[in-house]
């Protein structure tokens, strides 16, 4: 044997675990910066409708419509991509979404009338609808055994992807104008794509036929695929062949996701009517204007701790509806201070709210936790996402309607309160340590779907 022969055994055993760490990688940096760009089209707005208005035909009841349109998208894309997730793989998704995103920015960003600019911009909220989608089953597919740690960068970086625009756009729009100020997004949205292109098959079919949907995702995410439906079957061996069985995934017929998705919309029902109303409650109160944009800021600045925390405790615990506990008295008591004392200690009050939303990272990282494949995983995904967001929608319109009646925020707070026991309820239901795709009838052979 010559001298040369051990060290090129080194090389060549070292190579696989080389490519899986760059696969691992770029995984990484593919999931959080699809993450990042998720919330760029829904903020990156509110704070230039008056510099669009001097151009476009913009009223009120326009600005109230377009302030609906995300969780709208959201929902339908929730419900749609599922469908397409059956034939394509989630990377191919993640590629088509981010270019869906970046053609709608781009097209609202030089849109010369308000039908394109709303076009546009239903075009770009759906393909981010989708990247809300695939997220949770790409965490599931190259990080089966760091789901807890993915999931809190990932929700964190979808929180500074919410922070960051807002901040930017006026100083960007004194620069440049209002249609560069929201058109530059799309290069954020390009950027996302890259990282899927050496991921996306050429051939979905043949990377189906060996069970994996990807062709780059880690050994240990492709042995995870070949546990069933059911479980109990052994992870196959590094490098073997898995035979995958076609099946149709139906989560709507376990209860289990049903819960998933109530506490997912009830949670986002609660956190979009305080980012519409907050700030009215509180110059109703008293507040000067500045006042309740810091009780704003305070509300959802609070995001960001949350989501670094509650996905790696909720990995950790066998039932963590002790966060759903946690959440649901925040929300209560942030609203009864607001309701009964709104100008007194505000800041405590939107402090406690702001803890409240706790249960929207517990809701992400349970769906990949109570799933046993990232096709179940996609699959429950979407369902509660498009389902969540479609609830989420009620809230700021119900709320605004009932102040109107009224004239007060009692009857509002009130049915914010029903929800919150819905909220309650659903999270018992979910944080029980079961999997969604267990449920009789979820998971099918296609043929006999």
């Amino acid at each position: 044997m010559s001298e040369a022969e051990p060290e090129a055994t080194v090389h060549a055993s070292a190579s696989p675990r080389q490519s899986a760490i760059r696969g691992g990688l770029l995984a990484a940096a593919g999931i959080l910066i699809v993450a990042f760009t998720l919330r760029t089209a829904v903020t990156s707005v509110p704070p230039l409708t008056g510099a669009i208005s001097r151009e476009l035909f913009l009223p009120s009841w326009l600005v109230g419509i377009l302030g609906m349109l995300p969780t709208a998208l959201f929902g339908i894309a929730g419900l749609v991509t599922p469908l397409f997730m059956r034939k394509r793989s989630v990377e191919s998704i993640a590629v088509v979404s981010m270019a869906a995103a970046a053609v709608g920015q781009i097209v609202r960003a030089v849109a010369p009338d308000t039908v394109t600019f709303l076009a546009a911009s239903a075009v770009a909220l759906a393909g981010m609808g989708a990247g809300n989608v695939v997220l949770p089953p790409m965490v599931k597919k190259y990080f089966p055994e760091k789901i807890g740690l993915l999931t809190a960068l990932y929700v964190t970086v979808i929180s500074l992807g919410t922070t960051v625009p807002p901040l930017l756009a006026v100083p960007v729009a004194d620069s440049v104008g209002w249609r560069g100020s929201i058109g530059w997004w799309a290069v954020v949205n390009v950027i996302a794509i890259v990282p899927w292109l050496r991921s996306w098959p050429a051939r979905p079919s043949a990377s189906r036929a060996a069970g994996s949907e990807g062709g780059d995702a880690p050994s240990s995410a492709r042995r995870s695929e070949s546990t069933t439906a059911q479980g109990g079957s052994a992870p196959a061996a590094p490098g073997a062949a898995i035979t995958a069985v076609p099946v149709v995934i139906r989560p709507w017929r376990a209860p289990a996701a049903w819960a998933l998705a109530l506490l997912f919309g009830c949670t986002s029902l609660n956190t979009y009517t305080m980012f519409s109303w907050l700030p009215s409650i509180a110059t109703e109160a008293g507040l000067s204007a500045g006042d309740a944009g810091l009780q704003l800021a305070i509300f959802s600045g609070l995001g960001i701790p949350l989501s670094l925390v509650v996905p790696i405790l909720a990995g950790r615990l066998k039932n963590p509806f002790a966060v759903v506990i946690f959440g649901v008295t925040c929300f209560v008591s942030g609203y009864l201070g607001l309701w009964l004392a709104p100008a007194s200690a505000t800041w405590l009050w939107s402090t406690l709210m702001g803890l409240g939303p706790a249960t929207f990272p517990l809701s992400l990282v349970l769906i990949n936790l109570r799933t046993r494949s990232h096709r179940a995983s996609g699959a429950v995904s979407g369902f509660a996402q498009g389902v969540g967001y479609t609830v989420a929608c009620a809230g700021p319109l119900f709320a605004g309607i009932l102040h109107d009646a009224t004239g007060g925020w009692t009857a509002s707070f009130a049915f914010l309160g029903v929800t919150l026991v819905v909220l309650a309820s659903a999270g018992w239901v979910i944080c029980r340590p079961r999997y969604i795709d267990d449920a009789p009838g979820v998971v099918e052979p296609a043929a006999a779907a």
